[in-house]
């Protein structure tokens, strides 16, 4: 009988566990995660986040309403729309002073620091990569709390078609002069050499990494992080915009740029168009699959340093109805079988165990990432200082290209821009 009894009030113990637990469990009926990203379908990241979504789902019995918005939309209207009952819970943002750093310095972003201890995301990504997810209360990245959390690498290279350099007997260049070189001998083929778009960022990125050539570390720090003046009719800026125009005259980049846009300057370099395509990784995985010729990389000439920081970040918008959700998504996308993901479709993984990715063109992307990592040679992107800079850059450099600015008119614009931007943030 005292048998009985102890299995009886084990039972009833059993019960009182498995009520205590089912009431205990959080209820998800009706709720749903609202997502938005601007990655093509086609790219790593969207390869992979994918992957997490059904993930996520799966695990959670939350569906998932994804919205894929362009960069432009975001960019353009970012602080109005999570501001209001149509934010989404979390969105893909671009990281920097100009962008994250603001929004968080508005309060527009949920800070995420205890999600970050809970989950132990400041570990698993490389000290280096912290800068650009922390901001200080006037929005300036290095400190303060976490606003937002990278799950890839991203920085700018030069894409070139393999077949037009072995057509024509071109080998990789090594140094400015050598690419210099390269071009003209294209130049002499009837070949414009560059694919470019002044209407947005590809050309503002070539112009700062001309710019790069000839600055240090501190410089980038004046530049980025405000710690002393920026001189615009310096040698760093003076450097890249008399190159810029040198070679618009000679033939190396097409007037028509002026109006065309990144989209337009990849899809040309994905036809066969144009030999060589300076942008960001985040085109690697869709040229992988889109590219109707042969291609490779090279870093850009010399051992300093390149546009290029964490990638984008998943932030949170004040706004959220599931906060918590969106922390469990943000996990989910840093786990290793979700990074390698990332990395064998041409993606620059932060979390990734280095022997799940085994594709041998991934393998060279991320090796290069780690390369400039190694160098300390991430140097950033030049809209980064301002709310608006990226237009004024682009504004400048598009009188470049069409002729109505030369560079000294445009060092001086785009610096009295700056500083009037300085002034607002």
């Amino acid at each position: 009988m005292a048998l009985q009894r102890n299995l009886g009030l084990l039972g009833i113990a059993a019960l009182a566990v498995t009520i205590t637990v089912s009431c205990g469990a959080e209820d998800r009926t009706g709720e749903t995660l609202k997502l938005w990203h601007y990655e093509n379908e086609t790219s790593a990241m969207a390869i992979a986040w994918n992957e997490a979504i059904e993930i996520f789902e799966e695990e959670t019995g939350v569906p998932v309403e994804f919205e894929e918005r362009s960069f432009e939309q975001i960019r353009q209207t970012a602080s109005q729309v999570i501001n209001s009952d149509e934010a989404p819970d979390i969105m893909e943002y671009n990281k920097g002073n100009a962008t994250a750093g603001l929004l968080a310095s508005q309060g527009l972003l949920s800070p995420l620091d205890d999600a970050v201890e809970e989950n132990g995301w400041d570990s698993v990504l490389a000290e280096s990569l912290h800068i650009t997810s922390r901001y200080s209360e006037d929005g300036v990245m290095g400190s303060g709390s976490w606003y937002g959390v990278p799950t890839y690498g991203e920085y700018v290279m030069a894409y070139y078609n393999t077949e037009m350099f072995e057509e024509y007997g071109l080998e990789v260049p090594e140094t400015i002069e050598e690419l210099e070189d390269v071009m003209q001998a294209f130049v002499e083929e009837d070949i414009t050499p560059l694919a470019q778009a002044a209407a947005e960022y590809p050309m503002g990125q070539l112009w700062y990494q001309l710019a790069l050539t000839q600055a240090d570390r501190q410089w980038v720090s004046d530049f980025q992080m405000y710690e002393n003046p920026v001189d615009f009719n310096g040698p760093e800026i003076s450097y890249a915009s008399e190159t810029l125009e040198d070679w618009i005259e000679a033939g190396y980049i097409s007037a028509d740029s002026t109006g065309l846009t990144a989209e337009d300057a990849g899809t040309a370099f994905i036809n066969g168009t144009y030999p060589i395509f300076f942008s960001g990784s985040w085109w690697y995985g869709r040229f992988i699959e889109e590219a109707q010729h042969e291609w490779d990389t090279f870093l850009f000439p010399g051992e300093g340093m390149s546009p290029g920081s964490s990638g984008n970040l998943w932030v949170v918008p004040e706004t959220s109805q599931n906060k918590e959700l969106a922390h469990e998504f943000i996990d989910i996308t840093l786990r290793p079988e979700i990074q390698a993901i990332m990395g064998n479709n041409g993606g620059v993984p932060v979390a990734a165990d280095e022997a799940d990715v085994t594709d041998e063109e991934s393998v060279a992307l991320v090796e290069n990432f780690n390369l400039l990592l190694e160098q300390d040679g991430l140097a950033f992107y030049p809209d980064w200082p301002t709310s608006t800079f990226y237009d004024d850059l682009n504004a400048g450099l598009q009188g470049l290209v069409n002729g109505s600015l030369d560079p000294e008119t445009m060092n001086s614009q785009i610096g009295a821009d700056y500083e009037a931007g300085l002034d607002e943030n």
